[in-house]
């Protein structure tokens, strides 16, 4: 799900359509000795379906298991797992431009890829079989395209706030707890920095990903960009999305708050791993590594604005059908299993998306994984870029300000520019 930080870089790489003569039979990693190709049938007469994946190591034998799951339900069937990794999106693009896509695949960048894509409305319509109801339902805002359902929720990591327990001890400062504002955390933080140990008591990026930044915007009642995504001035611009900006900044600039990860530096999750920044915000991926690295961790969701309502922000994943498939029943059924919650009990590296799975295997009962589902309910808003389909251009624009602005540009005057050259991408949509 990190890939949704690189937004739509498919559209600079379609000269890897040369590649999808080969990008098949050379992928690594499929359950079948036989690429399979466009073949409609296997070499013992079995049907095969393909499903492409970004996953690699335990991740990818996860899904290797779940199509083996899936074969022994469908005597005759094979899936034939194909594990693009690193060259997800180019294979992807490659595939569907020589019109010989995988029949199913996992998806996160739907603008791009919509038109390459089968509705599954009609499918869900008519299959009893399948519980709608029992997703999250905030998940389904980011497959949804023109009112069209293009993918089933498969995966997600909302954002919370880690901290390290041990130097909140030290301090004798109480643990955060849901409900507090960034004015509680901006007065912790000062108690947890102590610039001559190099402690800080926040971390915060140099190039801050303009996706991550959005649930902040929208937690203080502002946007990038209208409802509709037809306007950006007056929303990129406005005093509430200026006003986050400029908190991150005051930040630095009160030295609460230390630059971590930038070119030739250490990573955030390493710094929080050495104790050297008190609180770090980030989605579910970095809690394995601080567990197995012995910290004392927490997690508590996003503060607030004062008097205004957290709002929420999703990286997601689902699983979608390609439109050029010609096994496209076949395709819905492994959907539907792959959506099923013996399907996303075998998913162990995924957050549940599913209230009966997570209901039935308690799992808000951890301390550390209850905060993300408390912001997935409150993940109510669309992305900018599922709103717009220039926002590639626009958001160029947009992330080199705030990389400025984080280095002391002025806030206001960096964002009223970038909304006011915005304003040709939205009139060309």
């Amino acid at each position: 799900m990190k890939r949704l930080a690189q937004l739509f870089i498919v559209l600079t790489l379609l000269s890897a359509l040369v590649l999808a003569g080969c990008s098949a039979s050379s992928t690594s990693g499929s359950s079948s000795s036989s690429s399979g190709g466009d073949k409609a049938a296997g070499s013992n007469g079995e049907k095969v379906l393909r499903f492409a994946t970004w996953d690699s190591g335990e991740s990818l034998k996860i899904q290797q298991n779940i199509a083996k799951r899936f074969e022994e339900k469908n005597p005759g069937v094979k899936v034939q797992v194909e594990a693009y990794g690193d060259g997800f999106d180019q294979k992807l693009a490659a595939s569907f431009g020589a019109k010989n896509p995988p029949d199913v695949m996992y998806m996160w960048n739907f603008p791009a890829y919509y038109e390459s894509l089968e509705p599954l409305d009609e499918y869900v319509k008519k299959d009893g079989d399948i519980n709608m109801d029992d997703f999250y339902q905030g998940l389904f805002n980011y497959s949804n395209i023109e009112g069209k359902l293009y993918g089933m929720p498969a995966g997600f990591t909302t954002r919370v706030i880690y901290y390290n327990k041990k130097l909140f001890d030290e301090a004798n400062i109480p643990y955060p707890e849901d409900g507090w504002t960034w004015n509680d955390f901006k007065q912790i933080a000062q108690k947890l920095t102590n610039p001559s140990k190099k402690q800080y008591g926040f971390g915060i990026r140099p190039e801050p990903d303009t996706y991550d930044l959005q649930g902040f915007v929208w937690s203080n009642g502002g946007s990038f960009i209208s409802d509709d995504g037809t306007k950006i001035y007056g929303y990129m611009n406005s005093n509430e999305t200026v006003q986050v900006i400029q908190h991150f900044r005051d930040m630095l600039d009160e030295k609460v708050a230390v630059l971590v990860g930038g070119k030739n530096q250490q990573s955030g999750d390493d710094i929080f791993k050495a104790g050297k920044i008190a609180m770090w915000e980030s989605g579910i991926w970095p809690l394995e590594g601080f567990k197995e690295a012995k910290i004392d961790v927490g997690t508590v969701e996003i503060p607030s604005f004062s008097g205004k309502p957290v709002k929420g922000l999703v990286a997601s994943s689902a699983i979608s059908i390609a439109k050029d498939s010609k096994n496209k029943e076949l395709a819905w059924e492994f959907v539907k299993y792959y959506s099923s919650p013996e399907a996303i009990k075998m998913r162990t590296s995924d957050l549940p998306v599913r209230i009966s799975v997570v209901n039935e295997m308690k799992i808000v009962e951890d301390p550390l994984i209850k905060p993300f589902y408390t912001m997935l309910e409150r993940s109510t808003n669309t992305p900018a870029f599922l709103l717009n389909s220039n926002w590639d251009e626009i958001n160029r624009n947009l992330s080199s300000a705030i990389n400025a602005i984080m280095l002391g540009e002025d806030a206001e005057e960096l964002l009223n520019k970038v909304a006011k050259d915005s304003e040709k991408y939205v009139k060309e949509r």
